[in-house]
């Protein structure tokens, strides 16, 4: 009796951006919470994060020095937000703020009530608010500088995630980010299209994925926050100091822009950070020597939430118009936004301020063979619509938006799922036997009886293997037995 193992392609559901620090602190230890909560700015910082409900109830407990009855706090909110104040109250728990005793109390961490306060009326003796610089920067960059290099620095990081012809390629720690984030993946040979509207791309470079495509759908904060989590999850690789690296990233969104800064009053950890955050544009640095650093509008909105760019531009407002024969008008000049459309449009002709694409079958696939789906391809047409488009109901085509969806259906017909084949058995019994085992457990993915050919989950492979061995021992000790009673029988003649 003998089994083989066919190992196939597993299609998963995209992974949705973490880009909320808070999930990531809720993870956190008591002890590495009692840390962070030492520098007033993070304190402050994460304050700022905290919805709305759950800053009044910080504030109405920062000068109570004594434990408050469940009961009272409740009473501060009408009824009927009654789950509002729960929730609230949970965040402060996750984050270690408050407790609640067994009296159904709650209680302010000493730590944090110290430090917010601190940072509050600005006392204590501390740094964690930044050193500036005491001598004149001979070098000296103004804010436009500093928006211009942020920008800069982080578009050419998208433009490499869209596959945009770019003068220098990332530094090999972004390269690194970018694929342990998932945002992107190496280009297999397997995954090859031919119909690829791509340029031609080595196949040890890296690719966008279905996660990446929905990266560039977010907000500029949020793809920071989810670069910077992703960089909170390698800390203990590159043998960081894990609260050491948070207490400086919320150092930076309380920084001023414009104002230099100095490198010596930062710990080694934080020291080593800048030349990674140089990289994505979130800190200027003349040279990697150089004793003071620049905070860019990317650092200093981290914990503001506001955007990279104020000034409104054609992007924001929508630019893309659809027709229902899949022809596409892009009135932008943005080459970060002409690379995602490549992505899935056939590009014909190009102008100053407009490009023109049409929306094919091939152009559909090769989208869908490098993990975007139907869904990303039309939530970006309808969010970057032009706002004639959006005087409309539907905004988008519906013959359009329905061939989309009806060639990804037809590529998806088919779907690969990892299982265990059984075959070889050498009598119909035996095949039987097991076939019958397996569907008690409801693990039986095929089966073919003529040729006795099973195939079972991953998760029904560990009980079938282990029927089958316990089978063959008992089946080899009732032979055993057999052939020691013929031996007696022949002895006795």
């Amino acid at each position: 009796m003998l089994y083989s193992a066919n190992s196939t392609i597993n299609n998963t559901a995209s992974e949705s951006i973490q880009g909320d620090v808070s999930v990531f602190l809720e993870k956190l230890s008591d002890r590495e919470f009692q840390r962070l909560y030492t520098q007033p700015a993070t304190c402050l910082a994460i304050f700022r994060l905290l919805p709305d409900l759950a800053k009044q109830f910080i504030m109405r407990l920062l000068y109570i020095k004594k434990d408050v009855p469940l009961e009272h706090i409740k009473g501060w909110c009408y009824e009927q937000y009654t789950d509002k104040v729960d929730d609230s109250l949970q965040r402060l728990y996750k984050l270690h703020i408050c407790t609640k005793n067994e009296n159904d109390e709650i209680r302010m961490s000493k730590v944090f009530q110290e430090n917010l306060n601190n940072a509050l009326i600005g006392s204590g003796n501390h740094t964690s608010f930044g050193s500036t610089s005491t001598s004149i920067d001979k070098h000296k960059v103004d804010i436009d500088f500093l928006d211009k290099h942020g920008t800069e620095q982080w578009e050419a990081v998208l433009h490499y995630m869209v596959g945009a012809n770019i003068r220098k390629k990332p530094s090999p720690a972004v390269l690194k980010l970018l694929e342990r984030s998932g945002l992107m993946a190496k280009k297999d040979d397997d995954v090859k299209d031919e119909f690829s509207v791509f340029t031609k791309v080595d196949i040890n470079e890296l690719q966008i994925t279905n996660k990446g495509f929905q990266f560039l759908l977010q907000d500029v904060n949020t793809q920071v926050w989810a670069f910077l989590i992703q960089y909170l999850n390698m800390v203990d690789d590159l043998k960081m100091d894990l609260v050491e690296v948070l207490n400086f990233l919320f150092q930076l969104g309380s920084l001023q822009l414009g104002a230099d800064y100095s490198v010596e009053s930062l710990t080694p950890t934080q020291q080593q950070m800048l030349n990674d955050l140089k990289h994505l544009g979130i800190i200027y640095q003349r040279k990697r020597g150089s004793k003071r650093f620049y905070p860019t509008r990317l650092a200093t909105s981290l914990t503001s939430g506001s955007m990279l760019i104020s000034k409104p531009s054609t992007e924001d407002s929508g630019f893309i118009i659809l027709e229902t024969n899949s022809r596409i008008y892009a009135y932008t000049d943005s080459p970060l936004q002409i690379s995602v459309l490549n992505l899935f449009v056939v590009l014909k002709a190009r102008f100053a301020n407009m490009v023109v694409g049409m929306i094919t079958r091939d152009s559909i696939r090769s989208a869908l063979n490098h993990g975007i789906t139907a869904d990303q391809i039309i939530t970006y047409l309808r969010t970057h619509a032009h706002p004639e488009m959006k005087k409309n109901m539907p905004i988008l085509p519906l013959t359009v938006v329905d061939q989309i969806r009806l060639w990804e259906m037809e590529r998806n017909r088919l779907k690969d799922e990892k299982g265990y084949l059984y075959h070889e058995f050498a009598r119909a019994e035996d095949f039987q036997e097991v076939l019958n085992y397996a569907k008690q457990y409801n693990v039986v993915k095929w089966s073919n009886v003529k040729k006795r050919m099973l195939v079972v989950t991953m998760e029904g492979h560990i009980k079938v293997r282990a029927y089958i061995k316990k089978r063959i021992g008992s089946k080899q000790s009732s032979q055993h037995r057999q052939q020691q009673q013929q031996q007696m029988l022949q002895q006795r003649h």
